[in-house]
């Protein structure tokens, strides 16, 4: 019978933010939103700012905001190169509205790089959407 999980190991440039097994993850690439079973087809991809869920063994679901990254997909472990990933209780939400509010006026003005200032607010947005 085949293993029920598999390593999640997430790892931002400051820190090891998670690494325990797991059942199922989900989080947002480039292409769209992917959840992994144990078994997996091997995949590499770019992951997208998002809320990442993490399915563990005992049934809780953790969630955690996601900025960018790469993936890499084996059967039996994923690893999740973040830029930036946190839990909800170490966001500022004040501190992310206000960035939205920057973000949203470069874009409006269109005053400099709109990919960037794009970005800056899909990360925003992910940053309040899971503090709350």
């Amino acid at each position: 019978m085949a293993d029920k999980t598999f390593q999640l190991k997430i790892i931002a440039p400051e820190r090891i933010f998670y690494e325990d097994d797991v059942t199922f993850v989900e989080f947002r690439t480039t292409e769209g939103d992917i959840g992994v079973y144990p078994g997996h087809i091997s995949l590499t991809s770019i992951i997208a700012p998002g809320i990442v869920k993490i399915h563990t063994p005992s049934g809780e679901i953790r969630e955690a905001a996601l900025h960018e990254g790469f993936s890499e997909i084996l059967a039996d472990q994923v690893t999740i190169l973040a830029e930036a990933v946190e839990w909800p209780e170490e966001i500022d939400i004040n501190r992310a509205k206000e960035a939205q509010i920057r973000a949203e006026r470069r874009i409006q003005s269109e005053d400099g790089d709109m990919d960037r200032a794009e970005l800056a607010l899909k990360r925003a947005i992910v940053r309040q959407r899971i503090a709350r």
